[in-house]
């Protein structure tokens, strides 16, 4: 695959957590009504670099700087997914989380399964997508997780603000999103 990460066993227990985190809130609140999908996405416009605009926000994503999350297609139709940020500061280092992900529902494409260490699986669900793919949000059923993402490192206040509107219909609630820097 060709896509190596050095971990330390401190990393690899945060990443463990996270996992179990997000595998394990999918059911917590089964009176919720299911979290809804956008249609359609084209996966050859999906691709490529989209700035974390804004997130709620884990222990693992905490105090990231220029959050990037990248996609690409691969032949077998799976997609690397790469997150690199820069940690404590828009100086401190550049980190880097490879993870392989997959097409749930292929009727939409818009339901991912995102595989981590090779071993931990996670949901990901577009749940809002900008018609010209200049942004996009990704949920999780729980609502304990979300990311709101951009081509470019700028959102503007309306559409930031319809987008959180629009997660609140979804059940999310919008105070718990915070902007992720960029620079």
């Amino acid at each position: 695959m060709g896509m190596k990460s050095r971990f330390l066993p401190w990393q690899l227990l945060v990443c463990v957590a996270v996992s179990l985190l997000l595998v394990g809130c999918a059911g917590l609140d089964s009176g919720r009504k299911p979290l809804c999908s956008v249609k359609h996405v084209d996966l050859k416009r999906y691709m490529g670099d989209w700035y974390v605009f804004a997130n709620i926000p884990y222990f693992a994503e905490k105090g990231c700087y220029n959050s990037v999350e990248s996609y690409a297609l691969r032949p077998d139709g799976r997609i690397d997914n790469g997150f690199r940020y820069r940690k404590g500061s828009f100086e401190g280092p550049e980190k880097k989380v490879r993870a392989l992900a997959w097409v749930h529902n292929t009727q939409s494409n818009a339901e991912w399964r995102v595989r981590f260490f090779g071993v931990f699986t996670a949901e990901y669900v577009v749940v809002d997508l900008d018609p010209q793919y200049r942004w996009a949000v990704v949920g999780h059923p729980s609502r304990n997780y979300g990311w709101v993402l951009s081509r470019s490192k700028k959102l503007s206040e309306r559409e930031y603000a319809s987008i959180l509107k629009r997660l609140e219909t979804q059940g999310y609630d919008p105070a718990r999103f915070e902007r992720v820097p960029q620079r």
